[in-house]
């Protein structure tokens, strides 16, 4: 929640009094007319206002010209010069603050007539561009103003502020990873008598620290002055570490903006159940919403590659209990380093997805699992889930009783599209390079292949199958898959372990030299990786998939 601020009203005011020459009508000119260069415009008073009331910080007066300490008011400073003018004739004075708070003018304007005149005010003194790149060190600001007077009167000058300010507000647990911010908006405006004329050069701007006293506490910010009608969407933390806002603003003149900065989750979430996730803690604290609160149908979009070396990864739905329904899209970015240990009986990124969960569009390299009985590098139990576009390297393993797959462990319905693994696998009973075991209703494997080795480690007292593509195949139907590693065990097939369902133009190398479902070999003499290539395109036309052979082996390429 953002922190609403009590706003003191500070004027920053300088009387002017000069010596006024005893005038009565005798000495006027001619009529109204006053006699030329006899009766300077005097400035009794100067304040600094702007519009947003108590609620806002910048309340009355705000934007500065100079910070005060308190954090939510602004004087002048001594020289600082404003220019000005009376109902808008060319001639232009300018006059400057002095130390003492009282104006003096370096350039005077006279008054003409007796009449009541409108007097105008700006700052900067003269036009031109305004840098707002670099505010670390002093903020950039443009004002005008406005007053009425006579040649009997004193002038007060009411100065608005033509930028807006934005303040950040860090929290205290996030205070700690804060040394500098910078806001994404225009780095530079023309200006003419105190109003913007255009904004320009999107890019960064340096933010400046700040630190005032609220109720005895110290409050740490940082701020920056930014031209109006700019959507600000983003900002970034020392330098590099960029973060969306959760909802964009357009600033407007005159007016305050104070944005609080937790804590760095890792992740941004829009509402309305879907969140990006831009870092390792990001993607962990992700995994605890979904296992402990039970959000498990929130869709969830990777912005960075994610490195979880070093972390023991719970897997996201990791029991019977728990089943992901949302879609997580990787971007085509890289999760290095996933290490699952424990005791978990479903094992992978995820432990289990659910009827019409989608996971995509993810690459997963120096997978290390090594425990669960339902196991995968992507998940161990997809249960009407669709995988697509998906690739996994390095370890996969399982204990015993196991359903192990490069990609998923245990497919049931569903589909699995445009994956492969090259990652090595082993199993206790039934072993796949891409999937263990399809099972329990109609499966469709479109397009996956799998490059690692294949091993199921059994006694012998038991069933126990190996594949290169499927170690079981119950339910599945197979299109255009092919293996390329070892596959080793009780009862093998360079493809397809056991076979009761659908295998139509799948290929396999390597050994064993026989399948148990039907895929052709690729022995380099009768069958080649080309013709194997031309036969699963043919088998994908229209798929949205299709295979090309640059190298050794074919690869995919998504149409």
């Amino acid at each position: 929640m953002k922190k609403r601020h009590s706003i003191h009203v500070i004027l920053a005011a300088a009387a002017l009094l000069l010596a006024m020459a005893a005038c009565t009508k005798d000495e006027l000119a001619d009529g109204d007319r006053l006699p030329e260069g006899q009766y300077p415009l005097e400035i009794a008073r100067i304040t600094l206002g702007v519009e947003g009331g108590e609620a806002q910080p910048w309340g009355t007066p705000q934007t500065r010209v100079s910070e005060i300490a308190d954090g939510n008011s602004s004087k002048f400073d001594a020289d600082d010069k404003f220019a000005v003018q009376i109902d808008g004739k060319d001639e232009v004075g300018t006059y400057a603050v002095q130390d003492n708070n009282t104006v003096k003018a370096e350039t005077p304007l006279y008054w003409s007539d007796t009449g009541e005149h409108t007097v105008t005010a700006w700052y900067p003194a003269t036009g031109g561009t305004l840098d707002l790149s670099d505010q670390s060190q002093s903020l950039a600001y443009l004002l005008y103003g406005t007053g009425s007077g006579n040649y009997q009167t004193q002038v007060t000058l009411n100065f608005t502020h033509a930028l807006a300010k934005v303040r950040v507000t860090p929290t205290d647990d996030a205070l700690g990873e804060v040394q500098s911010l910078q806001l994404y908006t225009y780095t530079q405006c023309t200006y003419e008598k105190g109003t913007v004329v255009q904004g320009s050069q999107e890019g960064w701007i340096e933010m400046k620290k700040c630190e005032y006293t609220e109720n005895g506490a110290t409050i740490t910010c940082w701020e920056a002055n930014v031209v109006p009608g700019y959507a600000i969407s983003k900002l970034r933390a020392n330098g590099t570490e960029e973060r969306n806002l959760s909802a964009a603003f357009t600033p407007e003149a005159g007016k305050f903006y104070n944005i609080t900065l937790n804590k760095d989750k890792g992740y941004t979430d829009d509402g309305q159940g879907n969140y990006t996730v831009t870092s390792a803690e990001g993607l962990k604290n992700i995994a605890e919403l979904v296992n402990e609160e039970w959000k498990l149908d929130i869709n969830i979009t990777l912005d960075n590659d994610i490195d979880l070396t070093g972390i023991d990864w719970t897997p996201i739905c990791p029991d019977n209990s728990k089943k992901y329904t949302g879609t997580f899209d990787g971007g085509n970015h890289t999760i290095t380093g996933l290490t699952v240990t424990g005791s978990n009986r479903y094992a992978g990124l995820f432990g289990q997805i659910g009827p019409g969960g989608t996971v995509k569009n993810v690459v997963l390299t120096e997978v290390n699992v090594t425990s669960g009985t339902f196991v995968g590098g992507v998940a161990g139990w997809s249960f009407g889930g669709n995988i697509e576009n998906c690739s996994v390297s390095g370890s996969v393993s399982g204990s015993s009783g196991s359903n192990v797959g490069g990609v998923v462990g245990y497919q049931q319905v569903g589909s699995i599209t445009g994956c492969s693994s090259s990652a090595t696998v082993k199993g206790t009973e039934r072993a796949g390079g891409v999937v263990g075991v399809t099972n329990g209703g109609t499966t469709l494997l479109t397009a996956c292949y799998a490059t690692g080795n294949v091993t199921v480690e059994n006694d012998g007292t038991s069933n126990a199958w190996a594949g290169g593509i499927v170690g079981m195949n119950g339910t599945g139907t197979l299109i255009a898959c092919y293996a390329a590693g070892n596959v080793s065990g009780n009862i093998v097939g360079g493809a397809v372990g056991v076979n009761y369902a659908n295998v139509t133009a799948c290929y396999w190398s390597g050994l064993p030299d026989n399948d148990n479902g039907g895929a052709t070999k690729v022995d380099g003499t009768t069958v080649t990786w080309q013709n194997a290539v031309d036969a699963m395109n043919n088998a994908l036309n229209g798929s949205g998939w299709q295979y090309e052979l640059t190298g050794a082996l074919p690869t995919l390429k998504k149409q």
